[in-house]
């Protein structure tokens, strides 16, 4: 079982299958939805049976028996709130990864992995460090891939008892004390430059009183204030366990953000007649004709639709495929299939969560290529 970085994403999509189906398996296990170990079984039981349907390779069904007593005997859920699960029975090749994040349930058949969402963990999880800071303490968690990769604690303790030399008379002890307390939080601020200045695009959150992340703030390098995505209700103590909840929370909000980004951008181009489209069918034919640059869908956005057994074209409405006019199948999701021939076509497919202008639009779209 490997945990989850760029690394191992480009190792699986290096594998060599050579030419025998690969079998992908996107599950999700996050306790908050699945509580039991029961719930995470059903839902891949619904995969495997819709998977099974259409599986014509008798290697695709050793791939799916596989996953299915991985996932029921070995698979540990810990932490985890999504699962990739990769298999090749020609290969004898099988390769699990626990996610940080909850994916779409999904199983696509190909002869590569499937690794589009896990692309997307990924960049969804770029570096993110949190500075705890108050005026006698800093602490800083630096987050890799949702580990905890690096971790500093500074303390300056502010100096007491100054009346036995009289500065308390002579009211210099506040002012002192106070340059004390801003030179530790200007120390605290150098210190995640330093720590994040050769880490690419990681990104800076803050916590603590909010005096002192108001200095904080003025004492960060321009570098650091760029990425400084915000603050944090946590208090300087927090439990490593609270922290790793609060970033968790914080990325699936800017994520949100990054979908609604996505989807204006998809308004804008449908509306400005180029290279986008939204809906069921308009998506559907852009895919059909490889058109598709990234796939945009609501999350459990699933209708019935048509499959074509001989060109594997997709429609909303059958029963003469649009392609090649051969006699249609009916099908349980058709996005799903869509989700499925976009991967295939090596699309980057993103499921957006609750965002009303992709739910008005149609709950699917297209960013084109041409």
């Amino acid at each position: 079982m490997s945990v989850i970085t760029a690394d191992v994403v480009r190792s699986l999509a290096a594998f060599d299958s050579g030419g025998a189906p690969v079998t992908t398996c996107y599950l999700d296990v996050d306790g908050r939805r699945r509580v039991r170990a029961v719930d995470v079984e059903r839902g891949l039981e619904h995969l495997v049976r819709v998977a099974s349907e259409r599986a014509v390779d008798g290697s695709v069904a050793e791939d799916l028996r596989r996953i299915t007593r991985y996932v029921e005997q070995d698979f540990e859920r810990g932490q985890a709130r999504g699962l990739a699960v990769f298999a090749c029975s020609d290969r004898d090749w099988l390769e699990a990864v626990p996610l940080p994040l909850p994916v779409s349930d999904r199983i696509v058949v190909g002869t590569a992995p499937a690794v589009g969402p896990l692309e997307a963990v990924v960049e969804e999880l770029r570096p993110i460090a949190v500075l705890l800071a108050d005026r006698q303490r800093a602490r800083l968690f630096l987050f890799e891939t949702g580990e905890l990769v690096e971790r500093t604690e500074m303390l300056d303790e502010l100096p007491r008892h100054y009346d036995e030399r009289g500065q308390s008379a002579r009211g210099e002890v506040s002012p002192h004390t106070d340059e004390l307390a801003s030179q530790h939080l200007r120390h605290a601020a150098k210190v995640a430059f330093e720590s994040l200045r050769d880490r690419g695009e990681a990104r800076l959150a803050i916590a603590g009183p909010a005096e002192s992340l108001t200095e904080v703030e003025s004492a960060l390098h321009p570098y650091l204030r760029e990425r400084l995505v915000g603050r944090l209700a946590l208090a300087v103590a927090a439990s490593e366990a609270d922290i790793r909840d609060a970033v968790l929370d914080l990325e699936a909000r800017l994520e949100r953000e990054r979908e609604a980004e996505l989807v204006a951008r998809l308004r804008d181009a449908v509306g400005s007649g180029r290279r986008g489209v939204a809906g069921l069918a308009d998506t559907l034919r852009a895919l059909n004709e490889r058109r598709v640059d990234r796939l945009i869908v609501s999350d459990g956005f699933a209708v019935n639709g048509w499959r074509c057994g001989e060109c594997t074209a997709l429609a909303a409405v059958g029963r003469r495929c649009p392609v090649c006019t051969a006699e249609m199948a009916a099908v349980d999701d058709v996005v799903a299939e869509a989700i499925h021939s976009a991967m295939a076509q090596s699309c980057r497919v993103d499921v957006c969560v609750g965002n009303a202008d992709l739910d008005v639009a149609g709950r699917i779209g297209g960013l084109l290529r041409f």
